[in-house]
């Protein structure tokens, strides 16, 4: 089974909630992932503090233009809906290789064969074990925008005899849709502020959009106002948890602690809160 954890916008405490949830359900004797696919930023190993057992170097296609062989037809910055290969007048072939998205098509087009494929590297995946948890994450190079690419390759390391937790970059974006995609059940973690029901509002859209089964997760509960839930009473969501304002939550998070194993209240809470998700 496979369970992403997401929310509209950044802050919302997505991260404290995975790693709280898959630490929780590993004690429990359970076979669990935890899948970072908050690439461009990954820090569930921060909590989690997983020993690396393997690097792998992630790299993606992009075209390569034999200025010999070009004839200057330009049909390949025709196809390429993203102008990631741009014929110039003075016969020159200019490839950006941040903007290609590695269909292939450019190569497919070409009369002359002078378009050939040449691997970029856009980051890397690291995999270790913290305790029973097998642990993934993706680490996008930094200036590169190929975050979609590497959430993909991150996603094909998910085991099938395991419960997969998927932690989501914020937004409404393609890396979210990628990430996302495929799941069996999202987990929206908002706050009550206006800022959290703006962006709950995109993100219910976007996995409904996406017919994905979902349920609401409100952090920091007690702060803000009740609008998050009428919204969710509203649109017939489910709240699955209400996750209190305590500042030793904060406090613990801010060192680098799992609030389970430092605030034992909140074990009864995240223990309960497995238990359904099971």
């Amino acid at each position: 089974m496979k369970i992403a954890i997401a929310s509209g916008k950044g802050g919302t405490g997505k991260t404290t909630i995975a790693t709280n949830l898959a630490h929780t359900i590993a004690q429990m004797d359970k076979q669990v992932q935890y899948l970072d696919c908050d690439v461009e930023e990954p820090n569930g190993h921060i909590f989690l503090k997983p020993e690396i057992k393997e690097t792998k170097t992630v790299t993606v296609d992009v075209p390569e233009v034999d200025l010999e062989k070009c004839i200057g037809c330009g049909k390949c910055g025709q196809l390429c809906q993203y102008s990631a290969i741009v014929h110039l007048k003075d016969n020159n072939v200019l490839t950006f290789e941040q903007l290609c998205h590695s269909c292939g098509g450019c190569l497919h087009v070409c009369p002359a064969d002078a378009i050939k494929l040449k691997q970029l590297n856009i980051g890397e995946i690291e995999l270790g074990k913290t305790g029973d948890i097998d642990f993934v994450h993706g680490k996008l190079r930094i200036g590169y925008v190929r975050t979609v690419s590497l959430i993909r390759q991150v996603k094909q390391h998910i085991a099938q005899d395991s419960l997969a937790i998927i932690d989501v970059p914020p937004g409404t974006s393609c890396p979210v849709v990628e990430a996302v995609k495929d799941v069996d059940f999202v987990l929206l973690v908002t706050e009550p502020t206006p800022f959290g029901l703006n962006d709950l509002k995109l993100a219910v859209g976007l996995v409904r959009e996406m017919n994905l089964p979902f349920e609401v997760i409100i952090n920091r509960h007690g702060i803000g106002d009740d609008q998050v839930e009428k919204y969710c009473k509203t649109e017939n969501i489910k709240i699955a948890l209400k996750f209190p304002d305590d500042r030793r939550v904060a406090e613990s998070y801010s060192t680098g602690q799992m609030i389970v194993d430092v605030l034992p209240e909140y074990k009864k809470l995240f223990d309960d809160f497995a238990q359904k998700v099971l």
